[in-house]
């Protein structure tokens, strides 16, 4: 490739509402421009890696045994309805209507439109085993649309969908898909972890994701030093305290706190630790108004307090539901004292407090040396409802746990019998009788994970690509070719010995000034780049410089085809 016949616009300027380095330099680069919130077109240059990335994700799927197919984007509502997600998958869902008036959706995701194909496709359990794949544009409908293709309305998925006849043999492909994502990654040159996961919207009985570690990641995954152990915070359990609750040693009493309605302005007030503290959090759920707590430097973890019998479909109360359970307004909440009967779920760790502080449940007031079961009624349930912290104890009992961030680029559940059950997808067993197939899904966001790779790998100059996700993999520079026809000789010789190796080489033959050639070379991310010049020339080398090195180097045209593995 010739780039004086390519289309390459970069710009030097940081675009005003890029939010994340990824963003900002696929602008720069342009590699992606932006049509409307969260949709964005791919340039020559942005496709040319988003199609490395998809070759990789197609090969590694072949040999993994699953089978590609092609399903429809727009999707019809009656399958959602068999599902019962037409209403609960949210405002995710774009539904549209045709000219018939028929109401449809343009697909998020496939889980019906493969188990109808499977249901009418598959008759006998000696089709099974089986996984059906595709990669293929989706539309979710984000609130926010941000992060550019981190997190776009529109992107490029890799969704795969096996088929089986019992538990055992969806665990073995569920495990067959896990070490063929491992090696996607691998081969794609990134930093990543599988962790533990929660099975979200698609539902099932296990997940865990697939995350590229970067400073800038979205979500938080805890670690153990001590083992293999890895979840991201919606999964990773917090172990209740060892050792029983201690006996009270103070007695309770009110103190003022006028304007103090946060643990941390009461505990700096007492001149008391954070972790002596208890937060209140007030929801109502499928049973009515909760009081849920946690200690004041812990949080409330959403995921797992949803998982609570009766909280499931839970939302914040309003103040006026506080008022009347509690009689008190916001800020000074908690479970002594309490207008009506309440239910009171408490945070393992708080179950095992004594002498802890509180609100008084009345307004500026709070209340210190409280204990349960003497001041106030023991909580009606205890379970894990906090997310963890680093130093928490891992699950597994090995060491500690550590937070590091990431950026969930894939994902793999058992999903069971949920949508298969739901849909009638049966095969006849060996028996001759109707048997529910069990199912995995299997995904990856393709168009993610080019911008995951640019968060984890990127200077102040640009994209550091790691070599199979390059554009080209090396780059050849021309600096003044007018001026000696032997430069311009030398490069196409470069250029077309490189090709013939079977290397992915781009000429720059623009005529640009070597500072600006240089620059664009860079913020594109071009692992290797090679510069033919008349000094160099004069003493028989070329300008070899690796894209991560600090300084170039003078080497020999075998020199260089040496550091390029040849």
């Amino acid at each position: 490739m010739r780039l004086s016949k390519f289309h390459l616009a970069t710009v030097k300027e940081v675009p005003a509402d890029a939010d994340v380095v990824s963003q900002q330099l696929m602008l720069r680069a342009g590699m992606i421009r932006k049509l409307a919130a969260g949709i964005y077109t791919w340039s020559p240059l942005g496709l040319r890696v988003l199609r490395k990335v998809e070759g990789i994700v197609r090969e590694e799927m072949d040999r993994a045994g699953a089978l590609e197919i092609s399903m429809p984007s727009i999707q019809p509502r009656e399958l959602w309805e068999e599902t019962d997600r037409w209403a609960k998958f949210g405002g995710q869902l774009l539904k549209i209507r045709d000219r018939k008036d028929a109401e449809f959706c343009y697909g998020p995701t496939h889980e019906e439109v493969v188990t109808d194909f499977a249901r009418n496709e598959l008759r006998s359990y000696k089709q099974l085993p089986i996984n059906f794949y595709q990669i293929q544009t989706k539309f979710r409908d984000e609130i926010r649309p941000r992060f550019g293709v981190m997190r776009a309305r529109e992107f490029l998925m890799k969704d795969a969908y096996s088929f089986h006849l019992d538990v055992d043999c969806m665990a073995r492909e569920y495990r067959n898909m896990y070490d063929t994502y491992t090696r996607i990654f691998t081969r794609l040159g990134l930093r990543f972890r599988a962790v533990l996961a929660d099975s979200g919207a698609i539902g099932g009985n296990a997940s865990q994701e697939f995350h590229v570690l970067a400073d800038s990641g979205e979500d938080a995954i805890a670690f153990s030093d001590g083992s293999d152990y890895a979840a991201n915070l919606e999964k990773a359990e917090a172990l209740a305290p060892a050792g029983a609750r201690p006996a009270a040693a103070a007695p309770m009493e009110k103190f003022a706190t006028p304007t103090q309605t946060t643990c941390e302005d009461v505990a700096a007030l007492l001149g008391v630790p954070l972790s002596t503290t208890v937060k209140a959090y007030a929801v109502v759920g499928e049973q009515g108004f909760v009081l849920a707590l946690v200690r004041g430097d812990h949080m409330v973890n959403e995921v797992k307090l949803s998982k609570v019998e009766g909280l499931g479909e839970h939302r914040l109360a309003t103040e006026a539901e506080i008022v009347d359970a509690l009689g008190c307004v916001p800020g000074f909440i908690g479970p002594v004292g309490a207008k009506k009967k309440i239910t009171v779920v408490a945070d393992r760790t708080v179950a095992a407090m004594a002498d802890f502080v509180c609100g008084a449940n009345q307004k500026g007031i709070h209340l210190k040396g409280v204990n349960f079961g003497r001041d106030c009624a023991e909580p009606d349930l205890v379970a894990d409802i906090r997310s963890v912290v680093a130093g928490d104890p891992s699950p597994d009992g090995q060491g500690r746990l550590s937070i590091a961030r990431g950026i969930e680029v894939g994902h793999v559940f058992q999903l069971g019998q949920k949508y298969a059950e739901a849909m009638k997808a049966t095969v006849l067993d060996a028996n001759g009788k109707a048997a529910v197939m069990y199912m995995g899904c299997y995904g990856i966001g393709v168009s993610r994970i080019v911008a995951a790779a640019i968060e984890q790998n990127h200077d102040d100059n640009g994209i550091i690509w790691p070599d199979p996700m390059a554009p080209w993999r090396v780059a050849v520079c021309v600096i003044n070719p007018k001026n000696d026809p032997k430069v311009a000789e030398a490069a196409e010789s470069l250029y077309r010995d490189l090709e013939a190796e079977g290397i992915e080489v781009v000429l720059d033959d623009r005529g640009l000034r070597p500072g600006v050639m240089f620059a664009d070379i860079e913020l594109i991310g071009i692992p290797h780049r090679v510069v033919v010049s008349e000094r160099g020339l004069a003493a028989g080398t070329f300008e070899y410089r690796a894209r991560r090195a600090s300084e170039a180097e003078a080497l020999t045209r075998e020199q260089v085809f040496a550091r390029l593995g040849l």
